[in-house]
């Protein structure tokens, strides 16, 4: 009996140990995998052509060795951009002919960064962004160890990755059509002289309505008062 189960227990271990180290190489080729091909990418759902909204750069360090220290997004000249307060980190915005052209990240003294094997979003806002429908924010990536990846390539028309790309946002047109936020309404002489008769028949229509509640109740109440006299009376008489 104890050999037949010695003998099982050698079979087992004998299909469970190269399965496990199957898997295990496995799981591995798809971990290397995953990070070889992690880049610097961004969103900005709230976006629109024309538009205002936030922008979230995602910046995972590839580095097996040295933290990300600095991060530099090059901008399409915004009217506006304004970065999220981050802990541990300073930013600085650069300008040319008043419009922002760069953002930078840069970690301050005892901060972190980036460690290995992590990654960090940083977000801004901004705008009017331009009327197409995509656009590139080539980032400059900075290690510790003075390393330096320069995701600025752009994708091709056949849609092929290059090895470091540029990060890049799809932007919808808005409600409004094009130039949305340049859009502000505006009131004619006529339509604001119609508002104006308007308001004022709604509120003469008000007062008649309040009028006729006053009568009505006053109405009621000398009805109620006739009926008591006549009650009154009636008894008196009897």
């Amino acid at each position: 009996m104890k050999k037949l189960v010695s003998s099982r227990a050698t079979v087992a271990r004998r299909l469970v140990l190269p399965a496990a180290a199957a898997a295990v190489v496995g799981v591995s080729s798809l971990t290397g995998a995953g990070a070889a091909s992690a880049h610097v990418s961004a969103n900005a759902p709230t976006v629109t052509q024309g538009g205002y909204g936030v922008v979230n750069l995602v910046v995972p360090n590839e580095s097996e060795v040295a933290p990300t220290t600095s991060i530099r997004v090059t901008l399409p000249g915004l009217k506006s951009a304004r970065p999220e307060v981050m802990a541990g980190w300073k930013t600085v915005v650069t300008k040319k002919d008043d419009l922002v052209t760069e953002l930078t990240w840069t970690a301050e003294p005892g901060s972190p960064g980036i460690p290995v094997g992590q990654f960090a979003q940083f977000s801004f806002a901004g705008g009017p962004f331009p009327e197409q429908e995509t656009v590139e924010l080539p980032t400059l990536q900075t290690y510790a160890d003075g390393e330096k990846a320069d995701w600025n390539q752009p994708t091709p028309a056949d849609g092929t990755e290059p090895e470091k790309p540029a990060p890049m946002i799809t932007i919808p047109v808005g409600e409004a059509g094009h130039g949305q936020h340049r859009a502000a309404p505006e009131t004619t002489d006529a339509a604001a002289s119609q508002t104006t008769e308007t308001a004022q028949a709604d509120s003469a229509a008000r007062w008649l309505g309040g009028i006729g509640l006053v009568v009505g109740a006053l109405g009621t109440v000398f009805g109620v008062a006739a009926l008591m006299v006549v009650r009154r009376n009636g008894r008196g008489n009897a």
